[in-house]
């Protein structure tokens, strides 16, 4: 299955690029897709440890988020196991799409670039799905480019502030 990656260049070196995705303080002001507000944010940055957020959709649902890290590489790479959940981090199914995976592999690259540059990419695949999940995986694409197209565009103005 062809992965599903997105890449966005940041006016930021790396260091401070990551320190935006590994601290619990930053991720709480930029994390998640355009309109969404981060209520909870929650970090245990370490292998086996986990990022839980909570967040509030533009129409007042709530919806939940984990990230359990299986590889950190600073300044680097992070690598973690991604699902929707409960405030208790318990794993749960995607809210608006219950076919979706209900785990999916996420690599977060970050590449320094001349001129105090870097960039970012991010590279998802279901793991340990249905051929279903698979399936409806790989017809979100669109709306995975919308989500993280404005979640990059929300880290891009989170940067610009300092």
């Amino acid at each position: 299955m062809k992965p599903f990656v997105i890449s966005r260049v940041f006016d930021a070196p790396r260091e401070r690029v990551w320190k935006a995705w590994t601290d619990a303080a930053e991720l709480k002001q930029w994390w998640g897709p355009r309109g969404f507000k981060v209520t909870t944010c929650k970090l245990d940055l370490r292998p086996g440890g986990m990022f839980l957020y909570g967040m509030t959709a533009p129409d007042g649902t709530d919806t939940w988020g984990r990230f359990v890290y299986r590889e950190i590489a600073a300044p680097r790479k992070l690598v973690c196991i991604v699902s929707f959940s409960d405030p208790q981090g318990g794993v749960t199914r995607h809210p608006w799409s219950p076919g979706w995976p209900l785990y999916w592999h996420s690599t977060v690259e970050f590449e320094e670039q001349a001129h105090a540059r870097t960039t970012v990419t991010v590279t998802w695949l279901p793991h340990e799905a249905t051929e279903a999940e698979r399936k409806i995986f790989d017809e979100g694409r669109d709306s995975m480019n919308q989500g993280w197209g404005g979640t990059l565009d929300q880290l891009a103005g989170h940067l610009g502030k300092r």
